[in-house]
């Protein structure tokens, strides 16, 4: 019974997660930015996050930056979705 709950606790979990991802601002137009990661280049609306400028990096979820990362952090949460990425092609 124990297990059954806690699988149903886990799917309801994993359904809600969302995932965002560090990228850097490149050029910014009104209320819409370049950004890049990994040499993919995406528009993205800023307008949640007015106070960013070129060469910040921000934290992009569905489109939307939703807030200013300070450089070391953007770039060690890169390095651990990279290390992540590297482990699914192992397995």
């Amino acid at each position: 019974m124990f297990r059954l709950s806690y699988r149903l606790t886990w799917a309801k979990i994993r359904d809600a997660m969302c995932l965002a991802v560090p990228v850097k601002i490149v050029s910014i137009d009104g209320d819409q930015a370049e950004t890049e990661i990994a040499g993919v280049k995406r528009r993205v609306s800023i307008v949640l996050t007015p106070e960013a400028k070129i060469g910040d990096y921000v934290l992009l979820h569905t489109g939307y930056a939703i807030s200013v990362l300070d450089q070391a952090e953007a770039e060690e949460t890169l390095k651990l979705l990279e290390e992540i990425a590297s482990l699914s092609e192992i397995h």
